[in-house]
């Protein structure tokens, strides 16, 4: 016990210290899990096993899905996909109250789910919409808060590669079971922030949408169906065991790169700098990986997991004051952490206890996600919030009003989800993956 301690002092305070004064997060990683390291084992030991566990951590299969998913979203991102999806959200919602904020969230959703990425969702989405709400007469403040809340939407409703790197952190969960299981956390948080949005918007008395003639209607199903299409061809496939996860994420690049050629988005020049793009952003990805394996073996041989399941337990065995606990750390955790360090850091001190208390792995996964995707739109450094507030043309100040707006209905969901398995637990069942 006191090794963990001392451990987990020198681990976390001399992180959380290069992390203020702006080291790269997954070099403070590897410095602060060296460093603590020293505290129980030989220089020349660490140093070794440093070597290998980085090796270990990237030496991983599975990691190419994290690949192959990524690449996917930058090709859709140059594609053109995102206004065609946005003509099909404002058909399924614009006839509701202040339309063009509902467009907004399902348009993030349909988007987030196929790029994979929140921030690509605030800047293509967002990009899109704020011009036409500024045009109807939206705040803009408003309009910014919606987009940075309904960003994160996309990173529970599958593909997602949040959902990759807890599976391989977390020992292996199934990644089917982990994408199914996401689908109506992922609806529900677009929901929330929808309904909040409707009481602001009627109050406000934003503008419906024009009702679009049945022909007219009938062009914008057709114009997004390819689009939509990847989601059942990958995610069928998944589900079906046609192929792997990572096999779906390799059909996924392919089918991304046809469709948008097809809708003559992109050109053969591009293609390059897509690569590039993508290299340096999984270069990025795969060491904070290999890092986080250092500090998950410093963790696991000083005990801390075992120590803080202890200590949590002390203050309480009831499993609703212990996932309560859980939450506020989480959330906390996400207002200076990014969503990738975060899953890679703290499922492995959390997964033990949640296991203890018999919560399912896949039913944890999506509560730690679904925390961490709140954490993104909050300051200090929620990275949807400042893309979001950047492509709107609005100062942070001016959004977080209208932001806290959005929080009330995000965290009642949060509890509703982890209070109540069978929303993430309904679907994986019902296909047989769990």
């Amino acid at each position: 016990m006191e090794t963990a301690l001392l451990t987990s002092l020198v681990l976390f305070g001399l992180f959380f210290l290069l992390l203020a004064i702006g080291v790269p997060i997954s070099v403070g990683i590897g410095i602060s899990s060296i460093v603590s390291a020293l505290t129980f084992v030989p220089l020349d030991v660490i140093t070794f096993t440093a070597a290998q566990k980085l090796f270990q951590g990237i030496n991983s299969f599975t990691l190419l899905a994290l690949i192959f998913f990524m690449l996917s979203g930058s090709i859709m991102n140059n594609g053109g996909i995102a206004i065609r999806l946005i003509n099909l959200a404002k058909l399924l919602v614009g006839r509701l109250p202040g339309a063009l904020a509902h467009t907004n969230v399902v348009g993030n959703m349909l988007f987030g789910s196929i790029s994979g990425s929140a921030v690509a969702s605030a800047a293509a989405i967002g990009g899109l919409m704020n011009p036409m709400q500024k045009k109807e007469g939206y705040d803009p403040s408003f309009s910014a808060a919606v987009n940075i809340a309904s960003a994160p939407a996309g990173l529970l409703i599958p593909p997602t590669t949040a959902f990759i790197v807890y599976s391989l952190v977390s020992g292996g969960t199934s990644i089917s079971a982990l994408f199914m299981a996401g689908y109506l956390p992922g609806i529900l948080m677009g929901v929330s922030i929808m309904i909040t949005a409707y009481f602001i918007a009627k109050r406000a008395k934003y503008p419906i949408s024009d009702k679009l003639t049945f022909k007219q209607g009938l062009k914008v199903i057709i114009d997004a169906l390819p689009s939509l299409s990847l989601i059942i061809v990958v995610i069928g496939g998944i589900v079906a065991g046609v192929f792997t996860a990572t096999e779906g994420a390799a059909v996924a690049v392919l089918y991304s790169i046809i469709l948008s050629f097809f809708y003559k988005q992109i050109k053969l020049f591009q293609i390059p700098n897509i690569l590039k793009e993508t290299v340096v952003m999984t270069g990025i990805v795969l060491f904070l990986v290999g890092a986080s394996s250092i500090m998950s073996w410093v963790m696991a041989y000083a005990g801390i997991p075992r120590a803080i399941s202890e200590l949590l337990l002390s203050v309480s065995e009831n499993p609703i004051i212990i996932l309560l606990l859980m939450n506020i750390i989480l959330l906390i955790v996400g207002t200076f952490m990014d969503i990738t360090p975060a899953i890679l850091i703290f499922s492995p001190i959390f997964l033990p206890i949640a296991l203890q208390i018999g919560i399912d792995p896949v039913h944890f996964g999506v509560i730690l996600i679904f925390n961490l995707c709140i954490g993104i739109t909050t300051p200090p450094v929620g990275s949807a919030l400042f893309v979001g507030s950047s492509i709107a043309n609005v100062s942070i100040e001016s959004v977080i009003r209208p932001l806290m707006k959005m929080y009330v209905p995000l965290v009642i969901t949060l509890l509703l989800i982890t209070y109540f398995p069978w929303f993430s637990l309904a679907i994986p069942k019902l296909f047989g993956l769990m």
